[in-house]
């Protein structure tokens, strides 16, 4: 499975592609130069229960830290992640 971003200057997401088949989608809007705001994750039904959603989730926290970004998890799924994983609280404002 391959995790496309592609970053707008508002807003983005991130994408899991695999075989040609969107799996899932997070997106986010900008809240300034260095915070993000995850606003919604959607997971293809053909991809249910593999785990997309929390790839998506760690993709995001990975760019944060390598970009020194923070992010605000509003959506209810993201949000269960970080809740979930204590090892993920560096990135939250």
């Amino acid at each position: 499975m391959n995790i496309e971003q592609i970053n707008e200057e508002k807003k983005g997401l991130f994408k899991a592609v695999e075989d040609d088949k969107v799996a899932g989608e997070m997106t986010y809007v900008w809240a300034g130069p260095d915070k993000l705001i995850i606003d919604h994750t959607e997971v293809s039904p053909d991809f249910s229960g593999k785990g997309v959603g929390k790839k998506l989730v760690l993709e995001a926290v990975q760019y944060a830290r390598a970009k020194q970004v923070k992010i605000l998890p509003l959506c209810p799924f993201a949000k269960s992640v970080f809740d979930k994983n204590p090892d993920l609280q560096d990135v939250l404002f």
